[in-house]
């Protein structure tokens, strides 16, 4: 493993921001590099929850799937992030499924070494704190947009979300890497790939959004929000 990479990749994670350079190399040695295809799972929900893994290229969705094949899209994942903690802390099984969006790779830390770092680094247990408040965040305002929003408006607070997420303080046009399709975008919002393809088209005849193949365009973050508070 490139070791220099994996420090880098650790560093960009919230998680180990604050973490010393020779832990994180430490760190290092317990890690494994993991490869995925596009679409390919990461794991199941009801899996055997015995890793972290750290995001370092790609995208990757986390999902509560139902019994009737569909599924809720929790949340997006890009490099920095982190998932798989909570089985980890609990020792339960995995509570959601992960899946690629794109090729995609991740640092894969095996659960006894993540205690063990956990136990003796409070700048970590602090991190991990923090990384959990702001996923109970998340959940909250999912459930919120769910609840008081009408379609309509999930969606445009979903993409506003997607945009502040990945470029923090944007208020202009912002250009987003799209490997999402239309049905994923669905699965976001509570809504079919019929009715999320006509608001977007409405979006873009409206000049707030441009799709291009593998790129969105927001044209302005600031108005696209006041559409979802209408």
């Amino acid at each position: 493993m490139d070791e220099a990479f994996a420090v880098d990749s650790l560093r960009r994670c919230a998680l180990f921001a604050h973490v010393d350079g020779p832990a994180l190399q430490v760190v290092t040695r317990g890690l494994r590099r993991r490869r995925f295809r596009r679409n390919e799972v990461i794991f199941h929900q009801g899996d055997i929850g015995d890793s972290l893994h750290i995001v370092a290229s790609g995208a990757l969705k986390i999902v509560l799937p139902s019994s009737e094949g569909d599924e809720a899209i929790i949340a997006t994942l890009r490099p920095g992030d982190f998932f798989g903690e909570l089985a980890l802390l609990d020792g339960a099984p995995r509570s959601a499924t992960a899946t690629a969006l794109e090729p995609s790779e991740t640092f894969m830390l095996p659960r006894d070494a993540f205690l063990e770092l956990l136990a003796r680094d409070g700048g970590l247990r602090a991190a991990l704190l923090q990384g959990l408040a702001g996923e109970l965040r998340r959940l909250t305002g999912h459930v919120e947009e769910l609840h008081f929003l009408d379609l309509a408006g999930r969606l445009a607070m979903r993409l506003t979300r997607l945009a502040t997420e990945a470029h923090p303080g944007a208020r202009g046009e912002v250009r987003l890497d799209w490997p999402y399709t239309q049905t994923d975008l669905a699965a976001m919002i509570g809504g079919t790939r019929q009715s999320v393809n006509k608001l977007l088209s409405g979006l873009v005849e409206d000049d707030l959004l441009r799709i291009e193949r593998d790129t969105l365009i927001i044209r302005d973050v600031t108005q696209l929000a006041r559409r979802g508070e209408r």
